[in-house]
């Protein structure tokens, strides 16, 4: 199965889970995704991650987005495993913690990467769009926990620039000025979409205020 890029369908499936039977697409509706993927139960980093993620439920919920986790353990081991996630971290889980014990998921997403282990899932992440297109994709080692400060910026990155002709500049953070897309020349349409003015500091370089606050 070749890697997963950019704009392509998300791959459907129907895979147990710690809050029974999921059939993704159905699942996900209208709202934008994020599907992560550990490489086992009872693990350090893995622990921490979906502590974080319950706590941040509130942030997810805001940007319409859905997370699901993903472990090639049981759900006997998530349910043995979640009461941990919630002692340890002070949080209550409250997402689906996918059981991929048959790798299925895991095929279908390239998660088992040879050359770093013949078994383990690698820990990726994918933001999938309402659409149910790949918009991001971020891996890291196993050792390696995730920044989610900077998956929440993303999606917020990806929420303005999808309904706005705008980009966003590195380090950018919400309420930061963004920058109008080089496409938009026509100064009348210009002018219409960006009331607050923006500064050229460049002719393909111009800044505006964050059209969405």
């Amino acid at each position: 199965m070749p890697s997963l890029r950019l704009g392509d369908p998300a791959p459907d499936f129907e895979q147990d889970s710690s809050e029974g039977r999921i059939h993704f697409h159905e699942w996900l509706g209208d709202s934008w995704g994020v599907l992560f993927s550990h490489p086992a139960d009872f693990t350090p980093v893995c622990t921490t991650e979906l502590g974080l993620t319950a706590k941040l439920k509130d942030e997810f919920a805001k940007r319409n987005v859905k997370v699901i986790a993903l472990s090639v353990d049981t759900v006997e081991s998530h349910s043995r495993w979640i009461p941990d996630i919630n002692n340890t971290q002070g949080t209550t889980v409250n997402f689906p913690i996918i059981a991929d014990a048959d790798r299925k998921v895991s095929e279908l997403y390239d998660l088992i990467h040879p050359n770093a282990s013949a078994t383990a899932t690698v820990r990726s992440l994918f933001v999938i769009d309402p659409a149910k297109k790949i918009r991001l994709v971020i891996t890291y080692p196993a050792s390696t926990g995730r920044n989610f400060d900077e998956i929440l910026r993303v999606i917020d990155s990806l929420q303005l620039t999808e309904y706005h002709s705008v980009a966003t500049p590195g380090n950018w953070k919400d309420g930061d000025d963004v920058v109008i897309v080089p496409s938009l020349q026509d100064p009348d349409v210009i002018k219409q979409k960006f009331p607050k003015g923006y500064t050229a500091v460049t002719p393909y370089l111009r800044l505006t205020p964050q059209p969405n606050r």
